[in-house]
């Protein structure tokens, strides 16, 4: 069975999740498990495996992680789950499929608005004693007719022969979609991978712009501050669980088809086996990445300054085993699609460096991701 046959069976409410090694589908609700506090959510998880079927479980961990919060995480063990290869180049033999124009789209909020917060934002990095805080904004679209997570889904996997490529059931029958750059945490037997990115810049078209592109990106102080704020924290994190832990001094150029990142590839070797990926994702989640640091005052000045929540954005989406084993994907470069709507998030990384006007572009560029799997063109979402 190829890639191709299982993205092609995939259904609303269903799991999946494409790597640049793997292809997984989960279909069905054999259990179901919710929680706020995802240290004890990981726990039933366990016990849950212990008497299941179904070789996993699956879902999706909300941005704000505090136990007692408003959002639950959300994972099931399925009915039933495939297995197969990298989703690329078995795929790429399916036509595109049509999702349909949007008859509204407003940005959440306007682009100046996004632009005042963040020179806001930057401000109160010294005031409270902060290194980097992490703001998003939304793009909300309705539709006419139905929206298809399937269709959306389908374009992602198309366009995106590496990272993450998910979709995962929500909390009344809405579903997450996207395509993330970002490994939050993977463990296969005793070895741990992080894969952390912070610092952006947009692809091109035109080769020798792409490649300055990719270039300032290597050489802006700006963004390798960014960027060491967060592989420290990653490897602070999984420090107490690994016995060894190796992270190179300076990050490497990563690609995506929209954007050129810097990430670091993080490796360790867990100290206990009791310690699944689920527990281990739990524990790193939110990085720098997506929150800022230190955590609790950059969460308390994100909800401050976004005049939505973040919900499953911002997130963790990904599967565990019974022995384990596991992958978490950080949940961004997403959309959240309801019945004849979606929500979009994009967002980025504010230092006291930051300009806001080039922070209002990040975000512009990020939602490109989705907008090409729709069919959209990039400026129906640029300046919003």
């Amino acid at each position: 069975m190829d890639a191709a046959r299982l993205l092609e069976d995939y259904a609303r409410g269903d799991f999946f999740l494409a790597t640049a090694h793997r292809t997984i589908l989960g279909s069905g609700v054999s259990h179901e498990l919710t929680g706020t506090d995802e240290t004890l959510l990981a726990e039933r998880v366990r016990d849950a495996l212990a008497d299941a079927s179904a070789p996993i479980a699956a879902g999706v961990l909300p941005f704000d992680t505090v136990a007692g919060g408003g959002t639950p995480g959300r994972l099931v063990v399925p009915e039933s789950v495939r297995f197969t290869g990298a989703a690329h180049p078995s795929v790429d033999r399916l036509a595109r499929r049509e999702v349909g124009r949007p008859v509204r789209v407003a940005g959440v909020p306007e682009g100046r608005r996004h632009v005042d917060a963040v020179a806001r934002a930057i401000a109160a990095l010294d005031e409270r004693g902060l290194r980097k805080v992490v703001l998003a904004r939304a793009v909300d679209l309705e539709f006419a007719d139905a929206v298809e997570p399937e269709a959306i889904l389908h374009n992602l996997v198309k366009d995106n022969a590496t990272g993450y490529t998910f979709a995962a059931g929500l909390p009344g029958g809405r579903t997450l979609v996207g395509a993330s750059p970002e490994l939050l945490l993977s463990r296969q037997g005793d070895r741990v991978v992080s894969h952390p990115h912070a610092g952006s810049m947009p692809r091109s078209a035109d080769p020798v712009i792409d490649r300055e592109n990719g270039q300032a990106l290597l050489a802006s102080r700006k963004d390798h501050i960014e960027h060491a704020v967060l592989a420290e924290a990653v490897v602070e994190a999984l420090r107490p669980y690994c016995r060894k832990l190796d992270a190179p001094d300076l990050p490497e150029l990563v690609s995506t088809p929209t954007m050129w990142h810097l990430g670091t590839t993080v490796t360790g070797e867990l100290a206990d086996r009791d310690v699944t990926a689920l527990h281990l994702a739990a524990a790193l989640h939110p990085t720098p990445a997506i929150c800022g640091t230190p955590t609790d005052s950059a969460r308390e000045l994100v909800t401050e300054l976004e005049p939505f929540e973040r919900g499953y954005y911002a997130g963790a989406v990904g599967w565990v085993d019974a022995e384990g084993d596991g992958e978490w994907a950080v949940t961004i470069r997403c959309a959240e699609v309801a019945e004849r709507s979606l929500r979009l998030y994009a967002g980025g990384g504010i230092v006291p460096e930051s300009d806001p006007g080039a922070e209002l572009d990040e975000t512009s560029a990020k939602f490109a991701t989705l907008a090409t799997a729709m069919g959209l063109p990039r400026e129906w979402l640029t300046g919003l």
